[in-house]
């Protein structure tokens, strides 16, 4: 029960009086609860979809980008695996170079698209889209797993479509390396674009984040035996290749492909050697190991990074 003092002018003469009258009105109404950042389960889970499902739709509705993405990977494929085929074929008994080259473009395929999928964070924030999604009530680690989940998704379908080409390069359309060569590609592009978020969530300027990307893309993309063999290396090269942690990516994927093709044990060894510490070699499930704790490293200090005020 809410009494209201209401006042009302009656006409008197040239001027007002003004008189005073109580009246009581009954309302009926329902405070809505406080919400708190973080609160509840299923809004976590929630935001984690639609920041995943909106990535998704940023890339299906951009078709230049998708066919942009995919020049770049054909040209080093067939351009510079064909322009070096003659090399390879001098004592390998014919064998095709982009054979070789195939696991790397892929690796590259999914690099450049995971780390361009960060750069709409900084999009996001020069454009002030950034804020209206820190100030949701779920935690900034919801947004940070589907910013991941959405860019290696995206970098993942970038590189299936350059799986349908492998047949163009000597490479058999077995469904076993299919599905191993695109789990293995998820999981280097989550952690992929782990690293870009990370890089992205204290720039403000795309022109910068663009040059950090450079700075730390080429030098992952080349050291990481994509184009060539590790073997034979030098010493400061081979202490180089093993620091990248894109090598523990591109490793298993060329011998996911090696296994399904005929090539000549001492050819095999030359191509794919093993990769060791101090003359221990690495185990094949310890390199996927690392790419995944890697991953997750990044994704945690993202996550800090996203918490810190703006």
């Amino acid at each position: 029960m809410i009494e209201h003092e209401t006042q009302a002018p009656i006409h008197q003469g040239e001027g007002y009086k003004t008189i005073t009258t109580s009246t009581s009105v009954q309302h009926s109404f329902k405070i809505p609860e406080s919400r708190i950042a973080g609160g509840r389960l299923q809004d976590d889970l929630r935001a984690i979809g639609v920041v995943w499902r909106r990535e998704l739709i940023r890339f299906i509705r951009n078709r230049v980008r998708i066919i942009t993405a995919l020049v770049q990977p054909i040209l080093f494929l067939f351009v510079l695996g064909t322009g070096l085929s003659p090399i390879m074929r001098t004592g390998s008994h014919g064998f095709d170079f982009k054979t070789f080259l195939f696991p790397g473009i892929l690796g590259m395929t999914v690099l450049f698209t995971a780390m361009f999928s960060a750069v709409s964070i900084v999009w996001d924030r020069e454009f002030g889209f950034m804020r209206e999604m820190l100030v949701a009530p779920v935690r900034r680690a919801s947004l940070v797993i589907g910013k991941c989940a959405g860019g290696a998704t995206v970098a993942t379908i970038q590189g299936a479509i350059i799986i349908v080409l492998a047949g163009l390069v000597g490479v058999p359309y077995s469904p076993v390396l299919i599905i191993t060569l695109l789990a293995e590609m998820a999981l280097t592009a989550f952690g992929v674009t782990a690293l870009g978020v990370t890089v992205a969530a204290r720039i403000s300027q795309v022109e910068s984040f663009q040059f950090v990307m450079q700075l730390l893309v080429l030098p992952m993309f080349f050291l990481s035996g994509a184009v060539f063999p590790l073997a034979d290396l030098p010493q400061w090269l081979e202490v180089l290749t093993r620091i990248d942690p894109l090598t523990y990516a591109i490793a298993p994927m060329r011998s996911a492909v090696f296994e399904h093709i005929k090539i000549s044990p001492s050819l095999l060894k030359t191509l794919t050697p093993p990769i060791t510490w101090d003359g221990w070699r690495v185990p094949l499930g310890l390199e996927l190991g690392l790419i995944a704790i890697a991953a997750v490293a990044l994704l945690l200090i993202a996550v800090i990074q996203f918490s810190r005020p703006e």
